[in-house]
C-alpha cells in the first residue's frame, strides 16, 4: 500500500490551505492530519497513490453520487470495505479550492467521529 513521494507532495500542494498540515506514514501509506479545529485529527490518507477522505452517513452520498468508492482490501475470507474512507472525486484534482473545501469537510467529519 505504498505511497509515492511525488504523489504525496502533489496532495500536500493541493492542501496548502491547511497551515498546520502534517503527515505521518503507516502501513506504507501516508496519513494527513490537522488540528485547525482544535483537535489533532487524521482526515485523509494516501494508499497506493489514491487519496481517501473520511466520510460519514451525511457526506458519503456526495461521494457515491460522483462514483467514488470506499477503501477496499482483500483478506483470505474475502474483500473488506472500509466505508469510513472514500476516494476523493476526480474533479477536485483540477481545482485546489474545491479540494480544500472537501478536505475541510472531511476534517469536520473526522473530528465529529472522534
Amino acid at each position: 500500500m505504498a505511497a509515492s513521494v511525488e504523489y504525496v507532495e502533489y496532495i500536500k500542494d493541493l492542501l496548502s490551505g491547511f497551515t498546520d498540515l502534517r503527515t505521518n506514514t503507516y502501513f506504507g501509506g501516508v496519513a494527513f492530519r490537522s488540528d485547525q479545529l482544535g483537535v489533532d485529527t487524521q482526515f485523509a490518507v494516501v494508499l497506493n497513490d489514491v487519496l481517501y477522505f473520511v466520510v460519514d452517513n451525511n457526506t458519503r452520498p456526495n461521494y457515491i453520487e460522483k462514483g467514488m468508492q470506499p477503501f477496499r482490501y482483500d483478506k483470505k475470507t474475502g474483500t473488506v470495505e472500509v466505508k469510513k474512507w472514500y476516494t476523493a472525486p476526480e474533479d477536485l484534482f483540477d481545482d485546489a479550492e474545491l479540494m480544500q473545501e472537501w478536505a475541510e469537510i472531511a476534517l469536520s467529519v473526522a473530528v465529529r467521529l472522534k
